[in-house]
This record gives C-alpha cells, structure tokens and sequence, in this order.
C-alpha cells in the first residue's frame, strides 16, 4: 500500500545539486533534459517539470515592448499631450468645473492619451508604456498651464483642483496600459 507522496525517489540515485544554484541540493530533474534542478528554477509545464532552457520560456508579445514601440508610444503620448492639453485649457478657461466634473475629466484625458499609446504600439502594454502615458499627461497639464491666460483664474482652490485632475488622468491613462 503505498501512499500519495508523489513520484517515488529513488534512493540509490541520491541527492544532486542544482545546476543554477550550486548550493541546493535537490532530488528534482528536468523531464526533458534529465538536468537537476531545485524548486526555485521549477517551471511547471503541461507535461512536467522542465528547466528554464526546456521550458522556452519567452515573454507574451503583447508585453514585449522594443525601443521601436517606446519611441511610438512617446511620440503618440507627447502629441495627444499636447492636444489634450489646448482643449483641457479651452475647457477650464471657457467653461470652468468643480471637482466632481474634474474627475470625470481627468478620466477622459487618461483614456485618450493611453488610447493614443495604445493605438500607436498595436495593444501593446508595460511599464515604459505607462511611463509615456503620464509623461503625456504631465505635458497636457504643461500646456493647459501655459495656454490659460485668464486674470484671477489659477487661485490656489483653481490650481489644487488642476493638479487633482492631472493625477486621476496619471492614474487612470497608467491603469489601462499596465501589464497583466
């Protein structure tokens, strides 16, 4: 009667140390390669355990992002920036809001600069792609800055409620590129 430990160790084999980490002694082996390997080198694979080489591990590609695609999604975050930011400062001159609008403008201007990162690398998402996104809001923000005029406007409340806007649109616009 034996028990459910598991596959049987055999003990005339012995332990063995992992080949990554010299260190671990291990009784695990790769099942293609037949390589020893420790819990920590593990990849659990459909048909067993396999080391990292067997495994072909490789990122997804839609997480994948090369120089090529950081430099368009910065080109699009930087341009969709700068347009956001004329019509954001078109708004808050013309039209004025209060917080509650805000953050529904600050969720706008988010998803249209991620939009344009997003349209500009075909879906691709991650951390340097988020970092153009709020590159791309803080140059909307620049610009809507810049571009308002308006004696008696930017009071400290009026300036408080900018920066607000700003960091909902960092978040939202860094929410929806983010990786996994």
């Amino acid at each position: 009667m034996g028990t459910d430990r598991g596959p049987q160790l055999d003990e005339a084999e012995g332990a063995t140390y992992c080949a990554r980490h010299p260190n671990v002694e291990t009784y695990l082996r790769c099942g293609r390669c037949d390589t020893p390997i420790c819990p920590r080198c593990l990849i659990q694979t459909p048909v067993g355990a396999r080391c990292r080489e067997c495994a072909n591990v490789t990122r997804l590609p839609t997480f994948n992002v090369t120089p090529v695609f950081f430099a368009r999604g910065f080109a699009a975050a930087m341009a969709a920036g700068a347009v956001v930011g004329w019509a954001w400062s078109f708004i808050s001159a013309s039209v004025g809001f209060g917080l509650f609008i805000g953050i529904f403008l600050g969720m706008g201007i988010g998803w249209a600069i991620s939009e344009s990162v997003s349209v500009a690398t075909n879906r691709k998402r991650g951390l340097a792609l988020q970092i153009c996104v709020i590159a791309g809001v803080a140059l909307a923000f620049l610009v809507q800055e810049l571009l308002v005029d308006v004696p008696g406007v930017f009071e400290s409340e009026v300036r408080t409620t900018q920066f607000i806007i700003a960091g909902i649109a960092s978040f939202f616009g860094a929410s929806r590129i983010k990786a996994g």
